[in-house]
């Protein structure tokens, strides 16, 4: 089994961070069964450090990079992809740096472990009222929501002038309804988020994709590249698992034709090395696109929009590149895998899921194309 670069001892040491992949492994049909991560879970998260990570030392937090934030990921989604989803939106600090100053401060004054969820679009129609807004309605892919302890959600002032905003409230004030009937990371708990008449302070409301509040030098990466990245991640720890199935599928196994082993059939030998070789090159260039965003911060500097477009680029090449590789290896493992209750067939639905997000979309290779060439890429992929 390939070792994994993630310096477990920041991760609440070696012993408790195995620990905490072998029940998740032991556990996953009890998340797939109730379509989300057990609060218990969310709890040994927060124990190790997931949702504190990414938040300034100021506030309680760990300050990592975005490196080891990825790598943490990576090895979580390998023992489940729906458990790796849900650990991603550690990243949440990217996303509430923007609220005003003193809202941040009372959003970690108590602990810096705060589980945030949110459902963006489409955004809804939010009435302007005196210092705030009246929000009503509902919210696709609330990812994590059912361990969430603050939701955001998508609003469109009526007052013709404001942006697209995120309001943030507790999560009591959200309704949850079970609407993720879905093909994979159904462990991830992506339900609706219902809003009826809450009232939602302005200063607990930011612009999206607004400057941040904060000067941490994580608050100068690209928020959302990054947000690309940490989902196009669980796609490597998939991958990677998905390898080390077949590995320990060929030990030993006998085929009932008199067949060769699996691991010493010819064309099997050829596919899942050409498989190895998608996972291991892609991760390269996923992992050295963000050290070379994240030197230019550490340089004080900021990244450049190439950089920003590598970014982009080598996260959705690495989701790609791992579902096909997860693809042969599916193949090659013949009927065993494709039974409901074998790892590969999950896995396999889960990596249906990555390819599927907008983040990793045919649009993403476009915008690098056209960018490669001197031409502007479309709004937002920067």
């Amino acid at each position: 089994m390939a070792s994994s670069v993630i310096n477990k001892e920041s991760w609440g040491g070696e012993a408790v961070f195995d620990a905490l992949l072998a029940e998740i492994r032991e556990r996953r049909d009890e998340f797939e069964a109730q379509m989300y991560i057990s609060q218990d879970v969310i709890e040994k998260f927060k124990q190790i450090g997931v949702y504190r990570a990414l938040v300034p030392k100021r506030f309680g937090g760990d300050e990592k990079s975005p490196a080891e934030f990825l790598q943490m990921v990576e090895a979580i989604s390998a023992a489940d992809g729906s458990a790796g989803w849900v650990a991603s939106f550690g990243m949440n600090p990217a996303y509430l740096a923007s609220l005003p100053m003193e809202t941040i401060e009372k959003v970690w004054k108590d602990t810096p472990d705060v589980v945030f969820a949110g459902g963006i679009f489409p955004p809804q129609p939010a009435r302007r009222m005196d210092n705030g807004f009246v929000v009503n309605g509902r919210w696709q892919f609330g990812s994590g929501c059912m361990g969430a302890s603050l939701c955001g959600v998508g609003i469109m002032p009526d007052d013709g002038e404001s942006l697209p905003r995120m309001a943030v409230m507790p999560r009591e004030q959200v309704d949850v309804e079970f609407a993720w009937d879905v093909v994979g990371m159904v462990g991830t708990g992506s339900h609706d988020l219902v809003v009826k008449d809450v009232f939602v302070p302005e200063e607990w409301t930011f612009t999206r994709g607004g400057k941040p509040n904060l000067d941490e030098p994580f608050f100068r990466y690209p928020s959302l590249a990054f947000a690309a990245q940490v989902l196009a991640v669980t796609t490597l720890g998939l991958a990677r698992e998905a390898l080390d199935v077949v590995q320990d599928m060929a030990a030993g196994r006998v085929s009932v034709t008199g067949a060769p082993n699996l691991g010493e059939r010819e064309h099997v030998q050829i596919e899942v090395a050409k498989a190895e070789a998608k996972v291991r090159s892609s991760r390269a260039f996923f992992y050295e696109v963000t050290g070379d965003a994240w030197d230019a911060i550490q340089a004080g500097g900021e990244p450049s929009d190439h950089q920003i477009s590598m970014i982009r680029l080598a996260a959705s090449n690495l989701t790609h590149e791992c579902a096909e590789a997860i693809r042969t290896t599916y193949q090659v493992a013949g009927m065993t895998g494709a039974y409901n209750s074998h790892p590969l067939s999950r896995i396999m639905r889960d990596s249906m899921m990555c390819t599927q997000h907008a983040f990793m979309g045919a649009i993403t290779f476009k915008n690098a194309g056209a960018m490669f060439f001197g031409h502007k890429p479309l709004p937002g992929y920067l």
